[in-house]
């Protein structure tokens, strides 16, 4: 017997002897089985068991919701091109409008989580240009809403959850970390005048500082050109003061994007921990 025929042997007799097993369950018990392991998040082993149904299952009853399922399953556990994939699939075999839509927003909810927001805006636009999903509207904008969540746009998602009667608390966090955040643009503009743009951000100390050097350093460079010497005053002037003025500009807009960053990781700490409503 060749190696070529003994692997196909092989292939036949697992193939067989899972064929043997598998009967020893219906398919709707196989499916509960799997869906009580997602329900327990034993995610990697309900991924098996619901492959191992679309596998036998040659009549496709299951194949929305076992996709789905699988979907979910990879998104749970961080794989996110994996659940988009199933996600994807469970969408193409959707039989009815409801199947679709819950299929169509969970794949929105995965481009949310992968900051992939372009696309999770297109398929919501997409979905409310629909006119069989006009009664979805407000789900529809409630996932706007933490797409813009997710791409920093914490205005518009005020915006959008202030429309949405259920969601009064989002519309209030969002609004207040609008009003707390920087203009990175500002604080550079403003830092113009030296330490004008730390005082801005709230970083006195540096806003300090930054004023002392550059009064000690344009001192000294006016006081070389009053006195002649030309090559000291452009000197202090080029490598000193500039490199201190400049300085202050950039650490402004530093300052700035940092305060951000906590005020925004703050908040999404927040709506991962103790928010109470459905997130992506």
């Amino acid at each position: 017997m060749t190696s070529a025929i003994k692997i196909i042997f092989s292939i036949t007799l697992i193939l067989l002897s899972f064929i043997n097993v598998f009967p020893q369950t219906t398919f709707e018990e196989q499916y509960i089985y799997a869906a009580n392991l997602y329900s327990e998040e034993d995610y990697f082993d309900a991924i098996t068991e619901f492959k191992r149904l679309l596998f036998f299952d040659e009549s496709d009853n299951y194949v929305h919701s076992v996709n789905l399922y699988i979907g979910l399953s990879y998104k749970m556990g961080g794989r996110f091109s994996d659940a988009l994939q199933y996600l994807a699939l469970a969408k193409l075999n959707s039989s009815s409008e409801e199947e679709f839509f819950d299929s169509s927003i969970e794949i929105v909810k995965v481009n949310i989580l992968r900051r992939t927001t372009r696309r999770a805006f297109a398929l919501l636009d997409t979905i409310a240009n629909d006119t069989s999903f006009v009664h979805k509207l407000e789900e529809i904008n409630y996932w706007k809403g933490w797409a813009y969540i997710f791409s920093d746009e914490w205005g518009k998602a005020a915006s959008t959850f202030s429309e949405i009667q259920s969601t009064p608390q989002l519309a209030v966090l969002c609004d207040s970390v609008y009003n707390e955040l920087y203009n990175p643009q500002l604080a550079k503009y403003l830092s113009i005048v030296p330490g004008a743009g730390q005082f801005y951000t709230g970083e006195y100390v540096s806003g300090l500082i930054s004023i002392g050097w550059n009064v000690l350093w344009g001192y000294l460079t006016i006081e070389a050109f009053i006195g002649d010497r030309i090559f000291d005053g452009v000197l202090i002037g080029a490598l000193l003061w500039w490199r201190f003025y400049s300085g202050n500009i950039q650490n402004a807009e530093k300052f700035a994007l940092e305060k951000n960053l906590e005020i925004t990781n703050s908040a999404l700490y927040y709506l991962q921990n103790d928010y109470e409503g459905e997130k992506p």
